[in-house]
């Protein structure tokens, strides 16, 4: 007698709600309201983008222009998408892992109106070809900036007192890395945006230094501070080793601090910093081991709970990629590498790497794993399932296109071919590119519904709402 058996395991439905206040839950859906509209809108204009490769008269009007559209796409998705759902997270994290309140509510709404504020502002002057410099990830205008900087300093406030003011002895290892994304993203956009001591070559310093610092101190140690406190709750288990946790948490600041220039390897800036950087760069890697190493250990003997869990698999995605992708970044810093691949497509694999494969897989598991305990809703699991690897397909074939395509591109510039030789190269790998991206573009779809599924009810303890679907 045949016995009928699954695919795939069943995902585990949450196994219970959290009792928490309904205005911190309201508040935290709708910063991933805010954040899901901004990744829609920016990876849109990516994707736009990517068929202009392809086609590049796919629109001919001004404000269509790569240069106008590609500031658009990486300002919204880091300083929107990115940045406002980790706080969204955050917003949950401090205050369980402090026993207490958040300190201030009312702080924390009107925080997510001035992003949102700065967001406007910054994309309408981009659209109409007003920018800062050209400057990477510092495009946006001045007072547009300045509102970002405002609402991350009213955060660092609020989640500064709801430390301060906690109800244990210690401070959670998320705090500590949380709390100081906060207080280092500060001083890096000030630093940055001063204009006074700018000039020639100072100003390219100060680029690679933000350029970088934006990355290394704010969204890397910002979602790390989110999944010490994610992995831990949905395996059940402590975290492997706090002491890992610091030694991570120190040499980030350590190493980080100094490899921004590691961007102008064989450029005017001193030889003794690009060696520097470079050196640091290398440094960084006992800092991914001791935060790779920690998140893997606690997985270690719970791994068969990955079959179970709809959470895990993206954190799972995001650990590995931390250590892959920012082992890659500090090999391109050798100059051999460097002359190869340096302003090539295969820098644009490498940030998507980086970015989409580490932080925001990591960003979409913390999310999966807190909102339907915090509303009783879930969301289909055949559709998280679709989005999960509609979204890993579309990094893999995305990143391993432009980083061939790179590579001979490089090696087309080293041969001094024409120029030319190199974009008609090229044109297969952006198709493959174009291909990854819609599959990106289409997960962000399904989760932007996912995100629906998980809206809070009215009612103040809502019936868990089960998900029939099976993957």
């Amino acid at each position: 007698m045949a016995v009928e058996r699954q695919i795939v395991p069943v995902k585990t439905k949450i196994d219970e709600l959290i009792d928490e206040d309904s205005r911190l839950t309201k508040l935290i859906y709708s910063y991933l309201v805010s954040a899901t509209f901004w990744l829609i809108f920016g990876t849109l204009v990516g994707l736009y983008l990517a068929f202009r490769f392809i086609y590049p008269d796919l629109g001919v009007a001004s404000w269509l222009s790569f240069g106008r559209l590609r500031p658009i796409h990486t300002n919204v998705v880091f300083w929107g998408w990115t940045s406002l759902s980790m706080i969204a997270l955050a917003l949950y994290v401090v205050p369980r892992t402090s026993q207490r309140p958040l300190f201030s509510i009312t702080l924390a709404r009107r925080a997510l109106y001035v992003i949102n504020v700065s967001l406007i502002i910054g994309v309408t002057y981009l659209f109409l070809g007003y920018n800062n410099g050209g400057q990477e990830y510092r495009e946006f205008i001045w007072p547009a900036m300045m509102l970002f900087a405002l609402g991350v300093i009213s955060h660092a406030l609020n989640f500064y007192k709801t430390i301060a003011l906690r109800n244990t002895n210690e401070i959670y290892i998320s705090n500590w890395y949380i709390l100081a994304a906060f207080l280092w993203t500060t001083v890096v956009v000030v630093i940055a945006y001063i204009p006074w001591y700018q000039n020639g070559l100072g100003e390219t310093i100060i680029q690679g230094f933000y350029m970088h610092m934006g990355v290394g101190m704010w969204f890397t140690p910002l979602v790390l501070g989110l999944t010490y406190y994610f992995l831990p709750m949905l395996l059940n288990k402590p975290i492997y080793s706090y002491s890992l946790g610091v030694l991570a948490f120190w040499t980030q600041m350590v190493f980080y601090s100094l490899i921004g220039a590691h961007h102008f390897v064989f450029s005017p800036v001193p030889w003794w910093l690009q060696t520097v950087a470079i050196v640091f760069s290398f440094g960084m890697i006992i800092t991914l081991a001791a935060g790779t190493g920690n998140f893997l250990l606690t997985m270690k003997g719970s791994f068969g709970r990955l079959t179970r869990s709809y959470s895990l698999p993206f954190i799972l995605v995001g650990v590995i990629f931390y250590f892959l992708a920012s082992a890659q970044g500090s090999f391109e810093a050798l100059r051999s590498l460097n002359a190869l691949w340096h302003f090539t497509n295969y820098t644009i694999a490498h940030s998507h790497f980086t970015m989409y494969g580490f932080v925001v897989f990591l960003i979409w598991g913390g999310i999966y794993a807190l909102l339907p305990r915090l509303t009783g809703r879930e969301p289909s699991h055949l559709l998280i399932g679709i989005h999960f690897w509609f979204a890993f397909l579309g990094l893999m074939i995305y990143v391993i296109a432009l980083s061939i395509g790179g590579t001979h591109q490089g090696e087309s510039w080293i041969a001094q071919l024409p120029f030319i030789n190199s974009v008609e190269l090229m044109v297969p790998f952006w198709i493959w590119r174009s291909i990854g991206g819609t599959f990106m573009f289409l997960s962000h779809i399904i989760f932007a519904y996912n995100l629906y599924k998980m809206k809070p009810q009215t009612a103040e303890k809502p019936a868990v709402e089960l998900a029939g679907e099976q993957i």
